[in-house]
């Protein structure tokens, strides 16, 4: 992990790291998928895992991926949907405090959990069920929200997102303003672009420098305002994500693996 001039760390990665299609490319052809992630952290400092987003992991994998992992490795887990989908209209404590409870076993490997939101999530039905959420989250953690319906794009949700601590995630999606808001000490960005975009993903298929350069002109902006900076990339954005996380690693000045 290192440390900008200006005192900003990155934590630069991908979105989860078990596809088939890299193995002989990123992956050794005889690497076990079980240590996948032992050979990803190698690479890159951080990872944003994927597949908390569809359950809860159990207790033992989260200390498996604490134990594997080096000490300054960042796991940024994403909420379960289905805690999503019930806050609409249930009080949604016991289950947020429950999932953040769980993923703490990743102690100081933990970084921010992401809270990520579907395009029919609008501002107008969603609101108090948005800001009730806010509230149930446990201040021991920090946070992150993408919001995919562009109703949210208002003044007034920053001003909600600062009371609260919690990062306006920057995503490269289709459909959604791109912009970099700098709402707490940290920015989240992601680089999603448009889902189905390519059936195979051992090659980049596509120069995205120009995107990342303006991207990466809009981080710097915001740079003296924060202390953290996490991003990560699907592989839907070029073709391969390791291959473009470490372009835009490069295009930053940090060491790539």
């Amino acid at each position: 992990m290192r440390e900008q001039a200006a005192g900003v760390r990155w934590y630069l990665g991908t979105m989860g790291y078990g596809f088939k299609d890299w193995v002989g490319v990123f992956y050794p052809p005889d690497l076990k998928p079980r240590d996948f992630l032992a050979w990803y952290s190698r690479h890159f400092n951080a990872v944003e895992m994927d597949s908390t987003f569809y359950a809860p992991p159990a207790a033992a994998h989260v200390r498996r991926w604490f134990t594997i992992t080096p000490d300054d490795f960042t796991f940024c887990p994403k909420m379960p949907r289905d805690i999503l989908l019930a806050a609409r209209t249930e009080d949604p404590r016991a289950a947020v405090h429950a999932f953040v409870e769980r993923v703490a076993l990743l102690e100081h490997k933990l970084g921010p959990i992401l809270l990520q939101f579907p395009p029919d999530f609008d501002r107008a039905r969603f609101l108090p069920a948005f800001e009730r959420l806010l509230h149930a989250l446990p201040p021991t953690q920090r946070y992150a929200v993408e919001f995919r319906h562009r109703s949210w794009f208002v003044r007034e949700t920053i001003h909600l997102l600062r009371a609260h601590g919690v990062a306006w995630v920057a995503a490269d999606y289709e459909g959604v303003p791109k912009q970099v808001l700098a709402t707490t000490d940290f920015l989240y960005l992601r680089w999603i672009d448009r889902h189905g975009r390519y059936a195979q993903k051992n090659r980049e298929q596509r120069d995205v420098t120009p995107r990342l350069r303006w991207w990466l002109e809009r981080i710097e902006a915001r740079l003296p305002h924060v202390s953290a900076v996490y991003g990560f990339f699907n592989n839907q954005y070029a073709g391969h994500l390791p291959a473009t996380c470490n372009r835009f690693k490069e295009l930053v000045g940090l060491p790539v693996h």
